[in-house]
């Protein structure tokens, strides 16, 4: 039995709590993919995960629109990765001098260049392609899941695709460019 998001989260409020785990099931890999684009590195981004879950379980009764749970869910972890990086600059800047802290944040990116260029996506393009690759969701079943038109899907996929062209593109030209220049 297959309910949508807002079903979910109906049951859940009406004491089946059990059934926030499908919500974490249907949600885990594009979040972890979200994340790790956003914080660097696999074992912070299931820590932000596990975090945002379990922040996104008690305040569920919070939820105005049962049925915009996986972007209020990417709204918690955008600010659980925003406290990581502060608390991890604040206990580097302890330990280290503020420009090395800062030249090491920006390699982070390099480990994960394609979730990278998808976490610079706009909000809507960035759920269409997390539910569509990242969760393995045919476009019909993406506009089940967020409420859209089928049109609406695929041309933002579309637009999606020529975005995260371009981003790799520059990011490819960009390092190519350095290592140019690096050449003696």
């Amino acid at each position: 039995m297959d309910l949508t998001d807002k079903e979910y989260v109906e049951r859940c409020r009406d004491g089946h709590p059990e059934d926030f785990g499908r919500l974490v099931d249907r949600y885990q890999k594009p979040l972890f993919s979200y994340l790790a684009a956003r914080v660097g590195n696999s074992p912070q981004a299931e820590e932000a995960a596990q975090e945002s879950f379990v922040r996104a379980f008690l305040s569920l009764k919070k939820l105005r629109q049962p049925e915009s749970f996986y972007s209020w869910l990417l709204g918690i972890a955008g600010r659980v990765a925003k406290e990581q990086f502060r608390s991890e600059l604040h206990r580097k800047q302890e330990s280290e001098a503020a420009e090395t802290l800062l030249t090491s944040a920006d390699d982070h990116t390099e480990d994960y260049p394609l979730e990278a260029a998808i976490a610079a996506l706009p909000e809507n393009h960035r759920q269409v392609i997390l539910l569509r690759y990242y969760e393995g969701l045919s476009c019909q079943e993406v506009t089940t899941r967020l409420g859209m038109p089928l049109g609406t899907v695929t041309k933002t996929l579309s637009r999606a695709y020529a975005l995260l062209r371009q981003e790799l593109e520059t990011r490819e030209h960009a390092e190519q460019t350095v290592n140019q220049t690096e050449q003696p």
